[in-house]
């Protein structure tokens, strides 16, 4: 096993809160943005309102968010089905998004990418993936591009554990590592590939993060519920892919709320327990860094309760630009597109 390799799971001290205070503010009204957003899409889901099925991240919020933090405007990030999370913590617009999952001219791609497929390149959004583990060879690409252009740009690839199991990771971790290009790979360990335990599927069964070994890079396993460790964790790496000291690989540890995707039903019925999602509700990162920017004296609990009923506005009034957004004409349906 490499000596790079951290196995520890790392976790930041609850007791303290050394990032600065607009750091902390920002990152927290992400998450909370993504959370409000969630579940707007399962209630415009259940309206009808959106076609197809979207994949929630609630839960999952401290992964994106922490990681993107840790990242420049410039920086690129390949996302995944589970991707409005990533979006949102990139600096996506909520009405744009919105407008896009219900198929909308004045979505993110005319309506034509939905809840799988939104890209914003200004953003360095290089697009969700409907497919398991396609982003691994988009954010390859774009960190070899980014090293031929001579910029200090960093790309990051989000994927599931499901996903560290396709071949494409392979392909991607290695060519990455022998050409040393400025690539992190976050696998978002949320216990399940849709309906099965990674541990019934993976021959590595405790973490994931060992699988870097074999490419030579370093890697880290964090309590992807713990946003201030995943961004400590985050700038570690980004910064070592700055340098030109190559790809690395973080495991963030977290756990979906919901089911795979917003028609999944009750999954504490089927293939988990209610007794496991408990013990990751009881994680839950939103209340959990809330309560630390309290005791750091960083907002009040009325000054986050207050941001959190300004965050339930914006998303509503996203949600209301999307019905009003026009279906774009039929005229345009070879447009935008490859045929």
């Amino acid at each position: 096993m490499s000596e790079t390799l951290e196995m520890i799971q790392i976790s930041s001290d609850e007791n303290s809160l050394s990032l600065s205070p607009e750091l902390c503010r920002e990152m927290y009204r992400r998450m909370v943005t993504i959370r409000r957003f969630e579940e707007a899409v399962l209630e415009v889901y259940t309206q009808g309102l959106m076609r197809g099925l979207a994949h929630l991240y609630i839960g999952q919020e401290a992964s994106a968010v922490g990681v993107c933090s840790a990242l420049k405007d410039e920086d690129y990030i390949t996302s995944t089905h589970r991707g409005h999370g990533h979006l949102i913590a990139k600096g996506g617009k909520v009405d744009r998004m919105m407008a896009e999952m219900m198929g909308k001219v004045d979505g993110y791609n005319r309506g034509k990418g939905g809840t799988m497929h939104i890209a914003d390149m200004s953003l360095g959004i290089l697009g969700a993936n409907g497919i398991v583990g396609g982003g691994m060879g988009l954010a390859t690409g774009a960190g070899l591009s980014a090293r031929m252009r001579g910029t200090d740009l960093v790309a990051v690839c989000f994927f599931g554990d499901g996903a560290i199991n396709q071949g494409a990771f392979l392909e991607a971790a290695n060519l990455a590592s022998v050409w040393k290009l400025p690539v992190l790979f976050v696998c978002e360990n949320n216990q399940y590939g849709e309906y099965t335990s990674h541990r019934a599927v993976t021959a590595i069964r405790e973490h994931l993060a060992e699988r870097a070994a074999g490419f030579d890079m370093p890697a880290a396993v964090v309590d992807g519920n713990d946003v201030v460790a995943v961004y400590e964790t985050t700038q570690k790496m980004v910064e070592r892919a700055r340098t030109g000291e190559g790809p690395s690989l973080i495991e963030n540890k977290t756990y979906r709320y919901r089911g795979h995707h917003v028609g999944d039903g009750n999954p504490e019925k089927t293939y988990r327990t209610q007794e496991e999602t408990d013990r990751w509700l009881a994680k839950d990162p939103l209340p959990r860094f809330s309560r630390r920017m309290v005791k750091a004296g960083i907002a009040t609990e009325a000054e986050l309760a207050d941001l959190d009923a300004v965050i339930k506005q914006h998303v509503l009034e996203a949600v209301e630009f999307a019905k009003q957004s026009p279906y774009p004409s039929i005229e345009e349906v070879t447009q935008h597109v490859y045929v």
